[in-house]
């Protein structure tokens, strides 16, 4: 009943208006005079962010929240968040195969799951649309106005999957007369690399806006591939895309906004090089194992391998497009939004799972494919008071459906030895005559999910003086979760290489103390099915204290929420069906923002401390398997797990033409108490007091750009960036052996830039050197390679590169 009067409510405002509902006008990061008036106390130069729903200063905001600007991303040759975990020391990108498998983390928080029914912790939002996967927010970031990284729980206002925190993607907005760029780079060293983009702003009257966006990029990889029927670069990509907005102020009390965007990327990337030798319980290098690879693959060397010798090239084709409206309503002095919104995703992953150029005796061949579809609607309506009265307030609902399909099959190619057999100490190919007829062995799986919420949230500001407030705020979230798996295994006595053995209907009920994982003898081909819901009462208590005009403390408590999940993937098995329960999560946090020296300097420190219970992540599981004992990663209810640090944020700008920015972020997360899987082995538990994976405990970045004006036609600009990180778990395991081999160094880069432009800024002409002095480092690493070697995933930023960019605005 609740939902259906709600999106009644949304139909007759979206009839009322005329139109299907869009995403929020942003205020340009930096607001000009004419339009400071728009937010109260804004002046020149401010920072406006949409943090809480409505323009605000970000000086005024009371939580923590770092703004990087589009001109900063661009200019740095960022084109996605994973450049921009270099800008902003508490946010972490955790680099996979595909963009369905990457993960954000915040404070040292974040989800990584092979299941396709598990949110993230870390929400994305587009221009005012929460992305149901995290996916989605992976392409290029292209004429970006701002990103808002709000650090900590923020479901009160922004849902479900937002337990550690929001990253808030706004697009530049339409300009009022004609306009635009266009802007081309060339990057060289360690592969080829093209960017193509370029913006133009048509008004159609007065009252009609529109800007689109286009880009093209291609990049050749930083990865040689040296299979003989590859034996090129890989783990490039080639990137195309266009985004359409439009502005139109419908009459002086209704502006409607219609957003539309497209993207398709084809990459063959990301294939994992393998870095690190096999090793021994005791954390020595196995040698004999070492020794049989190294007759097939590249040297292992660490971080600094740069080969592979794979003859299915790993790759991930994807399509992704989207629509959305908003009106905004002047009610009185109330502004009455309503967002409407549908995405479509889609992804196929193809993927070498042996790491191999071939079939050899006693080492199947395993390729994989697995395309992935799924589409959102979302449904957003609230109504927002003026601000600066007794009470400010946010009062609104949210409906959403997000659906996920995947068909993944694994086909895997197997040899046994001949007579006379294979000689000991090499890998023999399954076409010798020394090995047998090979076989071959298939398992298909197709599953899916689909997300139901609905949810009711409210946050107002009591202003008991005007520099004393109190903050509060609920949400009511309503969760409905569906999921469905059939599997089935080619009926070879190989079988059981592609696949665990078929899961349906039967082989859950064929379930027994003896038979943990069923027999496949019972299957029926009756997909199995299950469902969840979960009802929750988040939200936030805090106050704020202006103790000086330029200085704000605040303290705030948020209590999180993260809906329920399921394990939906290839090797699902019985014993890991059950559905997780939700994820809740207490957060403290006290800060203190400062703008100092006449608006020159500000200066913003947070302290956090959060415990997150019922934390969902990725656990080790023993599974004995057709007698055979094997440890996977099985998505679980992993137990308790906490956070806590202090950030620093900073902007300095002491002259006109020099600008200073940058960051500190210290963090310890760790587990607090484990809740493992049924207990198998003692190698199943994780120690409290061990780290969390993709949390290091010290992050940080400082940027200065200076614009040397002279009296000739032209000026000149430098730049310097750089960032550093501790050393970080990659691998969570409760083998200290495996979590050594799986640590990632720290590492810093430095990247400079010089350019020419001339005075009115027409014409800009860029030079660019990325990592500077070379550091080599992993994105991530994983063990599970062949012999037991470790596998490393190599980005882009590992080498140094050199670029220049040409930019012609007008």
């Amino acid at each position: 009943m609740t939902k259906t009067v709600f999106l009644s409510g949304a139909a007759t405002l979206a009839l009322l208006t005329a139109t299907p509902v869009f995403a929020q006008t942003a205020t340009p990061v930096a607001v000009p005079a004419a339009e400071a008036a728009v937010v109260d106390g804004a002046n020149p130069g401010d920072i406006i962010v949409t943090a809480q729903k409505r323009s605000e200063r970000l000086q005024n905001v009371p939580l923590a929240v770092t703004v990087v600007s589009g001109d900063a991303i661009s200019s740095q040759g960022r084109t996605s968040l994973e450049g921009a975990q270099y800008l902003v020391p508490s946010l972490n990108f955790v680099k996979a195969g595909t963009a369905l498998n990457q993960a954000l983390f915040l404070r040292g928080i974040g989800t990584t799951s092979f299941s396709i029914a598990v949110e993230p912790t870390v929400s994305t939002v587009l221009d005012g649309v929460v992305l149901s996967r995290a996916a989605e927010a992976f392409t290029d970031l292209v004429d970006i106005d701002r990103l808002e990284v709000l650090r900590g729980p923020q479901g009160t206002l922004f849902g479900k999957n937002a337990s550690a925190g929001v990253i808030n993607i706004v697009s530049k907005r339409p300009g009022r007369s004609i306009g635009g760029y266009v802007e081309g780079s060339v990057y060289f060293s360690n592969g080829m690399e093209y960017r193509g983009r370029g913006a133009i702003d048509l008004p159609l009257s007065d009252a009609i806006r529109t800007r689109t966006t286009a880009f093209y990029d291609k990049y050749d990889g930083n990865i040689f591939n040296v299979a003989p029927n590859v034996n090129r670069r890989v783990n490039g990509y080639e990137h195309y895309g266009v985004r359409s907005i439009v502005e139109a102020d419908a009459s002086a009390f209704v502006k409607l906004t219609l957003i539309g965007d497209y993207h398709h990327n084809n990459d063959d990337c990301c294939a994992e090089v393998i870095g690190g030798p096999p090793l021994t319980s005791t954390g020595a290098v196995n040698a004999t194992n070492l020794a049989l690879i190294q007759t097939v693959l590249p040297t292992l060397a660490g971080n600094e391998s740069r080969r592979i010798n794979q003859n299915l090239v790993t790759r991930t084709i994807e399509t992704g497009y989207g629509f959305s409206g908003q009106a905004d309503i002047t009610v009185g002095t109330q502004t009455v939004t309503s967002i409407t919104a549908y995405r479509n995703f889609a992804n196929n992953e193809i993927r070498d799972g042996d790491f191999y150029p071939q079939a050899y005796i006693g080492v199947a061949q395993s390729h994989d494919t697995g395309p992935q579809t799924g589409d959102t609607f979302s449904q957003e309506l609230r109504l927002t008071s003026p601000g600066k009265e007794l009470i400010d307030y946010v009062i609104g609902g949210y409906y959403s459906r997000a659906s996920s399909r995947r068909i993944f099959q694994r086909d895997n190619v197997s040899c046994t030895a001949a007579t006379p057999p294979a000689p000991a100490g090499v890998l023999t190919p399954c076409t010798s005559a020394l090995a047998a007829p090979s076989v071959t062995a298939s398992g298909r799986a197709d599953y899916g999910s689909v997300f139901k919420n609905l949810a009711l949230f409210a946050q107002g500001t009591l202003n008991l003086a005007s520099n004393f407030r109190f903050i509060g705020g609920a949400r009511f979230t309503h969760d409905q979760l569906d999921g469905f798996e059939s599997r089935t295994t080619s009926t070879t006595s190989a079988g059981t290489l592609a696949s665990q053995p078929a899961f349906d209907q039967g082989v859950f009920n064929s379930v027994t103390a003896a038979l943990p994982n069923g027999t496949p003898t019972a299957a029926n081909g009756i997909p199995f099915t299950e469902k969840t819901t979960s009802d929750n009462f988040s939200g936030k208590a805090g106050v704020q204290y202006d103790i000086t005009r330029g200085s704000t403390a605040y303290a705030s408590y948020t209590r999180g929420y993260k809906g329920p999940a399921f394990n939906l993937f290839f090797n699902l098995q019985p014993t890991g069906a059950k559905a997780l329960e939700p994820e809740t999560s207490n957060s403290y946090e006290i800060g203190l923002k400062n703008t100092l020296l006449g608006g020159k300097l500000t200066l913003n420190l947070a302290a956090y401390y959060a415990k997150y219970n019922n934390f969902q992540a990725n656990n080790p599981d023993t599974l004995v398997i057709s007698g055979v004992t094997t440890v996977i990663a099985r998505f679980t209810n992993a137990g308790t797990v906490s956070t806590r640090g202090g950030e620093l944020d900073f902007t300095f700008r002491p002259v006109r033409d020099l600008n200073i920015s940058g960051g500190a972020a210290y963090s310890d997360a760790h587990v607090d108490a484990f809740n493992p899987p049924p207990v198998r082995t003692a190698n199943d538990i994780v120690a409290s007091g061990t780290p969390l994976a993709f949390a290091p405990k010290w992050k940080g970045d400082l940027a200065v750009d200076y614009r040397l004006r002279t009296n000739a036609p032209v000026d000149f600009a430098l730049g310097a960036q750089g960032s550093y990180q501790s050393s970080q778990l990659s691998i969570f395991s409760p083998d200290p052996v495996v979590r050594a081999a799986g640590t990632i160094a720290g590492y810093g880069l430095v990247n400079l830039s010089a350019s020419i432009l001339d005075k009115a800024d027409h014409y800009k002409l860029t030079f660019t050197v990325r990592n500077l002095f070379d550091q080599s480092f992993a994105a991530t690493i994983a063990n599970g390679g062949p012999g037991g070697a470790y596998r490393y995933q190599i980005p882009r930023d590992a080498d140094r590169y050199f670029g220049v960019t040409g930019r012609v605005n007008f």
